[in-house]
């Protein structure tokens, strides 16, 4: 007996209506990073690993799936290094690319690579799959869809506000309640300035990162774990219970840090993005939270994320200012800053919350049911016509099926017109249209029905 077929963990099948639903979300997206001057691009599933590794961290790179070499990869591994097993040093030899983790590094290559055909500031989005080696749990994917809006060759502010102003049109479109975080960098490099860890700024943003998942006496446990001394970690207390408004969050932490050079430029960062904000009148829920690190090393100034105020689930949108990614690839002194939607997170949200509108559906709009021959020369050119003036609609393909059969096809696929013509209508020229939801039924002409149908798409 041959055995059941499964998909991998953390990974999903999804049917026609889920699908009509996620096209729903990332055509809303598309629409608003377009209205905001965004144009697409496409990468490459796999990257070459010397592009990917290093660039998300240590625990980033722990999370790349590596494609292994075509042909015996095996037999250009010496023996000894075989008899090591250190998966790590045997992995460079077997695998030379792996799937993309996000959407960002990618990017950054692709504009170093495409420099001289590129118009800067560059402005881009991109809505594509990425993967990561992550342990499936509720919200976390192996495989998952971001939905990428960034803008490169430009440092000015006015584009972080930019992509705030998206934010809020893309979730007001959704109809979904959030609130965005809003940290940068530069405060808390100030932060470990201060306390006199400056060398382990990495450690202690991945760490405080964390603050909201684990608790604060996890955090001050790995903090101590990662050599962050026990003065320093007193230190870091005060700032992490800061509260109040942004105001007078950034008026607290400026006291903090008025030594550092660096986390002072970050606070006035700040206060000019707040002031862009206020004169917008942005409704946006934006709040300053100085716990906010975001895990990946290439940030560098603003960092965002954006929680769902109605369901508890990790953050479904995060990005950031990158002074120098694509330094890395050769260009220095490029800045860049961008967002990443994740789109099955933002999907499990408007599930739940049941915001998903009618009109998000896989079906067509009208179904004709196929009594005959005769019936399928009267109905033909007439479908033809309705799908002409956009109105999706299908007959069934078996000529002469029994009407049950029919209408359970049409009632299964939630399909909410049902046309019937046999010899009385044709005579007629006329259709009967039958409303699923409400059983009636009415007989109309073509233009009609045509107008009965598109009257109720709106």
């Amino acid at each position: 007996m041959a055995q059941k077929p499964s998909i991998p963990k953390g990974t999903r099948d999804f049917f026609p209506e889920l699908m009509a639903r996620r096209n729903f979300i990332f055509d809303t997206i598309r629409e608003v990073f377009k209205l905001y001057g965004y144009q697409p691009i496409e990468t490459p599933a796999m990257e070459n690993l010397s592009t990917l590794m290093g660039k998300y961290g240590e625990e980033g790179d722990k999370l790349l799936f590596k494609i292994l070499n075509s042909g015996d990869f095996a037999s250009k591994v010496p023996d000894d290094l075989l008899a090591t097993k250190d998966s790590i040093k045997i992995t460079h030899k077997i695998s030379e690319k792996g799937l993309r983790y996000d959407l960002t590094v990618p990017f950054a290559r692709f504009v170093v690579q495409n420099r001289n055909e590129l118009v800067f500031p560059f402005k881009r989005y991109q809505i594509q799959p990425v993967w990561r080696a992550d342990r499936p749990q509720k919200g976390r994917y192996r495989e998952f869809y971001q939905c990428d809006v960034d803008v490169i060759g430009s440092d000015s502010l006015l584009n972080e506000v930019e992509l705030i102003q998206i934010v809020d049109e893309v979730y007001r479109k959704l109809n979904i309640n959030v609130t965005l975080k809003i940290n940068n960098r530069k405060i808390l490099a100030g932060i470990a300035e201060t306390i006199g860890e400056l060398d382990r700024i990495v450690d202690i943003t991945v760490a405080i990162d964390k603050l909201d998942k684990i608790g604060l006496d996890k955090v001050n446990e790995e903090l101590s774990d990662k050599g962050v001394s026990s003065s320093a970690i007193e230190k870091l207390q005060p700032i992490l219970a800061l509260s109040g408004t942004n105001s007078e969050k950034l008026s607290q932490i400026e006291t903090v840090i008025a030594e550092s050079e660096t986390g002072m430029k970050g606070v006035g960062e700040m206060r000019t993005i707040f002031s862009y904000i206020d004169k917008l009148n942005i409704p946006l829920n934006v709040e300053l939270d100085l716990t906010l690190a975001r895990g990946l090393n290439y940030y560098t100034g603003a960092i965002f994320e954006v929680k769902a105020n109605d369901v508890e689930i990790g953050s479904i949108t995060g990005g950031g200012r990158y002074d120098d990614l694509t330094g890395i690839f050769g260009l220095p002194n490029v800045s860049g800053v961008g967002i990443s939607f994740g789109a099955d997170r933002i999907f499990d949200v408007m599930a739940q919350l049941e915001l998903f509108p009618d009109e998000a559906s896989a079906a067509s709009t009208v179904f004709f049911v196929n009594f005959g021959e005769k019936e399928e020369a009267y109905l033909l050119p007439i479908i033809d016509k309705l799908r002409k003036n956009g109105i999706s609609c299908e007959i069934f393909p078996d000529s002469g099926a029994k009407m049950k059969k029919q209408m359970n096809y049409a009632n299964r696929k939630g399909i909410p017109y049902v046309v019937l013509a046999g010899e009385s209508e044709i005579e007629a020229g006329k259709l009967t249209l039958k409303n699923m939801e409400s059983g009636q039924q009415f007989l109309f002409d073509v233009d009609e029905l045509k107008e009965v149908v598109r009257k109720s798409d709106k």
